[in-house]
């Protein structure tokens, strides 16, 4: 019940305009097999349809983008990057999970980061509506080094 709480507070918060907190956890590449994998926070800002989004890495870089709406139409969901955004969902949350839920979804947003030393960071969130249960926010990255990104927020 708890945890519900937890993820309605951040989803709302995302969704009206106030700041919201996220972690970036490596699942895939150099990063993902550090014996210590490092956890970079993030911050979440904007309204419904766009915001900004700040990543801080662990060698004190930091990342910044303005994050913008996707369009729901299948055609034009991968054409404004070149990140292969079905494979880095399916990577982090399972096979098929990026068609079953992520593609066509009402609040899909994306992304480019822009690091002060170079990285680039490619960022995708969408909200998950489940009737009778609360709303949810799940994201994924893939940085320029080549790993792949679990986001909580």
């Amino acid at each position: 019940m708890k945890t519900r709480a937890v993820l309605l507070v951040c989803g709302v918060l995302l969704l009206s305009g106030c700041i919201g907190t996220g972690r970036l956890y490596p699942v895939q590449g150099p990063l993902a097999a550090q014996t210590a994998p490092p956890v970079f926070a993030a911050t979440i800002t904007g309204f419904a349809n766009s915001g900004n989004i700040t990543v801080t890495l662990a060698n004190g870089e930091v990342c910044r983008g303005a994050w913008g709406l996707v369009s729901r139409a299948a055609t034009d969901a991968g054409a404004t990057t070149s990140v292969n955004w079905p494979q880095v969902w399916d990577a982090v949350y399972g096979g098929g999970y990026y068609t079953a839920n992520v593609l066509g979804s009402r609040l899909h947003v994306r992304s480019t980061l822009t690091g002060s030393k170079g990285t680039t960071l490619d960022v995708e969130m969408y909200r998950r509506d489940v009737p009778g249960q609360m709303t949810e926010i799940h994201g994924v990255a893939q940085d320029s080094a080549g790993n792949i990104y679990k986001l909580v927020i």
